[in-house]
């Protein structure tokens, strides 16, 4: 009898221990218009999308999600949908990056280019390339491979539209698969990007700013 109650006890006491650390979680999420929140205060939404995003492929919490918990139902739907675009997008990672720094380029995304400069640069774009997209020029040299890439995403976002050849040559080398995922990871990190710059999302302390605020 004294065992099982002793065994009882013991089991009361783990599962007090863990709703007291689940209690005390710290997140670090970080913000500026958008308060950062904290572990205590989100309702049950809020923490089923930390938990399902920290369970998947990513290691923190840093980006837009402090400002997609506000809305935690799209923003578990955004995460998942930006964890197979970033990790498992039929599009190879050196090509998915490039459209992630355009991307950034694009809307002067300050978080999102410091993030994906160094991702880009792990997945072997090369730096001369990644530094002619940041000043807002046509990459001189470019792999043919790159350059598909280059015309799709910009023509598809200053034009609206994709000439007949430019098509051709993404689904070449792409699939039809492929394509569409260059659209949707371009959708996506416009998304992020209008979170980002809409909170004035804070870069890591000392690091310089990618680009110039516009005034």
């Amino acid at each position: 009898m004294f065992r099982v109650v002793l065994a009882a006890g013991l089991i009361l006491v783990a599962v007090a221990a863990a709703a007291l650390a689940r209690q005390a979680r710290e997140l670090n999420l970080r913000g500026d218009r958008f308060r950062p929140l904290t572990w205590q205060e989100m309702t049950p939404a809020q923490r089923a999308l930390v938990d399902d995003l920290l369970s998947g492929s990513r290691t923190s919490l840093d980006g837009p999600f402090n400002v997609l918990l506000r809305s935690p139902e799209m923003g578990n739907l955004a995460q998942e949908l930006g964890e197979y675009l970033r990790f498992r997008s039929a599009v190879p990672a050196r090509l998915n990056e490039m459209a992630i720094l355009l991307t950034a380029r694009a809307w002067s995304s300050q978080f999102e280019w410091h993030v994906h400069k160094t991702a880009a640069l792990a997945a072997g774009l090369d730096p001369s390339l990644i530094d002619e997209i940041q000043a807002g020029r046509r990459p001189a040299r470019m792999q043919p491979d790159e350059a598909v890439v280059y015309a799709f995403s910009t023509e598809l976002r200053e034009r609206h539209r994709v000439t007949d050849a430019t098509f051709r040559e993404a689904v070449q080398l792409l699939g039809e698969r492929g394509v569409v995922d260059l659209i949707a990871v371009m959708g996506y990190y416009d998304l992020v990007a209008m979170v980002l710059n809409v909170d004035r999302y804070p870069l890591p302390e000392g690091a310089a700013l990618p680009f110039a605020e516009p005034r």
